[in-house]
């Protein structure tokens, strides 16, 4: 007996706006990363520093994996991404 053909759904690619508001959101996250990197932050712990910064790089990962970017700057993202794979909160 033959397996059944397996149908994936189209991927869904969000709107202009949606894409502009991701965009919007990653800077945030680099601005999250630097400042904690810089000391620029209320977290005093250094597991919260720590959870923070590994958190946002996690979550940038994921949003420059994107296939539906086109002409957006990604160079701070990635320094970010970068600077945050290598800090060691103290």
């Amino acid at each position: 007996m033959a397996e059944p053909e397996i149908t994936l759904p189209e991927p869904v690619v969000p709107s202009a706006e949606q894409i502009a508001i991701n965009y919007t959101a990653m800077g945030h996250s680099v601005k999250m990363i630097n400042d904690t990197i810089s000391g620029d932050t209320i977290l005093e712990r250094a597991t919260d520093k720590q959870n923070c910064v590994d958190t946002n790089v996690a979550q940038l990962e994921l949003m420059v994996a994107q296939s539906y970017w086109t002409t957006e700057d990604m160079t701070a993202v990635n320094a970010a991404i970068t600077a945050g794979k290598a800090y060691t909160a103290s």
